[in-house]
């Protein structure tokens, strides 16, 4: 960006930005700044890997609003958007306000079932979903916890000024939101309803058109590319941070899914509204599909079996007839009868879609079963099934429609796996660097680096002496290990592990051995764990991916970091193993492709877990010796942090004990 006696230097800009929020200035920030400046000037896309403690948000959104064009920021986290909306961009917003000479505006926006919709909350909730909310001798009394829920959600509806969902504090469960909200396909539309006027949703969308800055999340994104109705304004810069999470919001929100409770639902809303006939039809391909999907065993589904193609079919048919029967009937006799019409349609459409999609059976889609079985005590309790679709790939997808007459920046701290950023470009659709061609479109990459001294602030070390791990549980030689490690380092432990059944096992086992607290994902919410092991620094945190990616515990609650083995897909996923099959396929490496990187992103993300704050030191631990001794252990060590490596069990606990007594001293 160049500077004139009317534009201030972006280095000016950044300098008062840095300032206002209490930030340090740092090289990796200023190199930042500077490469978005040049991509967005240039119209040309950039990917940046920007370390941890780096202050990447100013270093994208001080050239973005420089720029002066309106600017989507796409992040993957709730904590990442208020972050950018209540602290950064307010503050950035007030001290470029005298250089820039105008305000520019923000604001947020997320999909419609986010927000609380007035229609349903006072007019439209379902009469099958309404049962045993409250009871019905004593009107205003709920019976239930949902219904409890269900008068919160009304109070708070009179004092909201958003209706976003996540500014209600303390939260409600999915089911009584459920019952407050609509998706997009079920909304009236503000033109329709009662309560247009008063819209939160409408609300939020018009305040993101009048805004310079948009800030959404991965799946609002991944909508309005692949649906093709603009959801978002029109800008000429998008942002996403932690866009090492893209790919796979972008595949969650291509997957279809059906269950035996969805259409059952689906028939319940729609036999209210059709003739007795289309209903019939409906309920008795309901009935055989889930007859079919009791006995449905969990893995991918190549061809289709007969009897699957058949039920699906009947479900398809029908759903298409009773779609034409809403559509050419009325009933006077149902109160509000446009709201449980466009519900009832909405959910017939899904299963009729679904359907279809499946049926079509596209060599660009990937078909299995999902089963979720638990037990309760000795008895076996199975939680249903799933039959599920998604897409192969989706780098055409958002090569076809992210990539296109606009300047798209990619951010996170972890984009450069293997040592470079062809493996996270792939799957985003781009050619290797430098790569050009008509249809192909050009980026550059960029490390701006980290402020910590990752050789002198930690250690990697490789436990290669263990057995290699195989796919069943019980290594006793990693517990041992691991037990080991915990009393060097006097317990300060975050244990992230493959599996949720290894992490139980791990800590049963520890809670026996260990004087120390052993905290366990899912026995508090992740918000509690997250307090209690920060406030204590004898506690240790075992868990499984959410671990890997959301704990932010600097200071020595923190200084050892333990993954059990090297988190590769399962070998039964059914779209990760038909992703890597698809790559061998067209001639390449399918599991550097795809299982290698997928393991390098989770471990380049579980180390970044370690060091958060300049003053921290401490140890990641892997107790897996094929990083060590597997061909591609080197691919899997450049993804990580620039740590000081060790195979020396013996050195590894002399310096987590020296750390463990640093700490201990300087608290004393």
């Amino acid at each position: 960006m160049t500077a004139s006696s009317s534009q201030p230097s972006l280095t000016d800009l950044l300098h008062a930005a840095v300032t206002a929020v209490g930030g340090t200035e740092r090289p990796g920030q200023v190199a930042m700044a500077e490469a978005v400046a040049e991509a967005i000037d240039s119209t040309s896309h950039l990917l940046v890997q920007a370390g941890t403690g780096t202050g990447k948000s100013l270093g994208y959104l001080v050239p973005a609003l420089a720029h002066g064009e309106r600017v989507v920021v796409a992040t993957a986290t709730l904590a990442l958007q208020r972050q950018l909306v209540e602290r950064d961009l307010p503050r950035t917003v007030e001290a470029l306000h005298p250089l820039l000479r105008r305000r520019p505006e923000f604001a947020m926006l997320k999909g419609r079932s986010n927000y609380l919709c007035l229609h349903r909350l006072h007019e439209g909730v379902p009469q099958d979903e309404e049962e045993g909310l409250f009871d019905p001798l004593e009107a205003a009394a709920p019976t239930s916890r949902l219904g409890k829920d269900l008068l919160r959600l009304r109070d708070w509806a009179d004092e909201t000024e958003t209706g976003d969902r996540d500014d209600l504090t303390p939260g409600v469960s999915d089911r009584a939101w459920s019952q407050v909200s609509v998706t997009s396909r079920e909304c009236l539309s503000a033109s329709k309803c009662a309560y247009g006027a008063e819209c939160f949703a409408e609300a939020a969308r018009e305040r993101a058109k009048l805004a310079d800055v948009v800030v959404t999340n991965h799946a609002l994104l991944a909508i309005d590319a692949i649906e093709g109705a603009p959801v978002l304004p029109g800008h000429e810069v998008l942002i996403v941070d932690e866009a090492h999470e893209l790919v796979s919001r972008v595949t969650g929100v291509a997957t279809g899914e059906l269950t035996p409770g969805q259409v059952d639902r689906a028939v319940k809303r729609a036999a209210k509204l059709v003739d007795e006939k289309a209903a019939d039809a409906l309920q008795t391909a309901a009935e055989g599909f889930e007859r079919l999907m009791e006995l449905a065993l969990p893995g991918r589904l190549e061809e289709l079996p007969e009897d699957l193609r058949y039920a699906l079919a009947a479900l398809r048919d029908a759903a298409r007839t009773v779609i034409t029967a809403i559509g050419n009937t009325r009933d006077k006799s149902v109160q509000d009868e446009d709201a449980v019409r466009k519900q009832a349609l909405a959910m017939v459409e899904n299963v009729h879609g679904v359907a279809e999609r499946i049926l079509e059976g596209s060599e660009f889609d990937v078909v299995w079963y999902e089963r979720h079985d638990l037990r309760g005590g000795a008895a076996f309790r199975p939680s249903g099934a799933s039959l599920r679709v998604a897409p192969l790939s989706v780098s055409g997808l958002l090569r076809e429609k992210l990539f296109n007459e606009r300047s798209v920046v990619l951010t996170s701290a972890t984009l450069k796996l293997g040592g470079d950023f062809n493996g996270v470009g792939a799957s985003l659709g781009l050619a290797p660097e430098g790569v050009t061609g008509e249809d192909l479109p050009e980026w550059k990459g960029v490390d701006v680096g980290s402020p910590f001294d990752y050789r002198k602030q930690g250690i990697l070390y490789v436990a290669k002496h263990l057995a290699q791990p195989g796919r069943e549980g019980g290594r006793a030689d990693m517990i041992d290990e691991l037990a080991e490690l915990i009393e060097a380092a006097g317990g300060r432990t975050l244990g992230l592990f493959s599996s949720m059944r290894a992490a139980q096992a791990a800590a049963e086992e520890l809670r026996g051995r260990l004087d120390l607290p052993i905290l366990l994902q899912g026995e508090e919410t992740l918000g509690e764990l997250i307090k209690t092991f920060a406030g204590d620094a004898r506690t240790c945190l075992f868990g499984t991916l959410s671990l890997w990616q959301g704990v932010d515990v600097p200071g020595p609650s923190c200084q050892l970091v333990v993954m059990d083995r090297v988190p590769f897909p399962r070998p039964d996923d059914p779209l990760m193993s038909a992703r890597q099959r698809a790559v061998e396929q067209a001639g390449g490496n399918g599991f550097m492709a795809v299982a290698a990187t997928h393991a390098a992103l989770l471990m380049a993300q579980g180390a970044g877990r370690l060091v958060r704050a300049s003053g921290d030191r401490g140890v990641v631990a892997v107790l897996d010796p094929r990083l060590e001794k597997a061909r591609y252990g080197s691919f899997l060590r450049a993804s990580l942090p620039d740590f000081w490596y060790t195979t020396d069990r013996n050195q590894v606990r002399r310096s987590l004990a020296a750390i463990d007594a640093a700490a201990k001293e300087a608290k004393s």
